[in-house]
């Protein structure tokens, strides 16, 4: 009888660490998502008036597909550059025209995706509009991609004028034919904002601010931007006349990666 006690508890306890090790593992829990500081906000809180058309939560862009991080077309800036911006507005409307903005901040993961794109050499497929006269083997060399962007710290956004009224720019068609960024404008993508040479996000030398090739109204659309931005605490990037950043900058030496979201804000109106 002792003995067959035993092996009971002999057989027990084998059943004991078989279900042990055939348990299910435990669910691994998402981690959440970052969020912005309290120092940013929607640029649509701010200003209502500024237009948006945030290019990277379309397939128009250098890449032709989504962007990681973009979850809503939406422009998030901190509220200094969001004021500055607010006030350049203001001056703009007396003149018959508004901004428009393509980009604002920018999470790190989106600038990841840049440039695994960058590195996938044999994917060109929005080459004929944005790139057409660089080989891709070179857009970090000419640097057009970085493992870092400013627009990350959150008081860099890219933007353009629109005269008034200004209809609204056709929805891009993915797989339409691609006329190239350094076009005519009458050839170019309908964009609905003034012609200032080039496309936005056009990889050419002709997007530097102050090509001299760039004349006539052309020159005279990408001064008034310029000027009006720079009176309010912006400085442009000389090779791109759509690019600036608002100093000095709340965050100068942080790069963030919380999503492109209102959740991403701590005050959501």
């Amino acid at each position: 009888m002792p003995r067959f006690a035993a092996a009971l508890r002999v057989l027990a306890l084998s059943v004991a660490a078989l279900a042990v090790t055939t348990a299910a593992p435990p669910v691994a829990r998402a981690q959440p998502e970052p969020k912005a500081p309290e120092e940013f906000v929607a640029l649509r809180d701010v200003d209502p008036t500024v237009r948006q058309e945030m290019r990277y939560v379309t397939r128009h862009n250098f890449v032709g597909e989504r962007i990681d991080g973009y979850r809503q077309p939406l422009c998030i800036l901190t509220a200094p550059a969001a004021r500055a911006l607010h006030r350049a507005q203001r001056t703009l409307l007396r003149k018959g025209y508004t901004l428009k903005v393509y980009d604002c901040y920018r999470p790190q993961r989106a600038v990841n995706h840049f440039v695994d794109w960058a590195k996938r050499l044999d994917d060109q497929a929005m080459k004929g509009e944005f790139y057409p006269r660089v080989d891709k083997t070179r857009l970090f060399e000419d640097g057009y991609i970085a493992e870092k962007s400013g627009h990350s710290r959150g008081s860099t956004v890219d933007v353009t004028l629109v005269r008034l009224p200004g209809r609204p720019t056709r929805p891009y068609v993915p797989g339409e034919p691609l006329v190239a960024c350094h076009a005519p404008r009458e050839d170019r993508f309908p964009d609905n904002s003034v012609d200032m040479g080039t496309g936005f996000d056009c990889f050419d030398t002709l997007s530097h601010t102050e090509d001299p090739r760039v004349g006539g109204v052309q020159r005279a659309h990408r001064t008034l931007l310029k000027r009006t931005l720079e009176g309010q605490g912006f400085v442009n990037l000389p090779e791109e006349w759509w690019h600036f950043t608002f100093k000095p900058e709340t965050f100068p030496d942080t790069y963030f990666d919380f999503p492109v979201h209102r959740r991403s804000l701590a005050s959501r109106p």
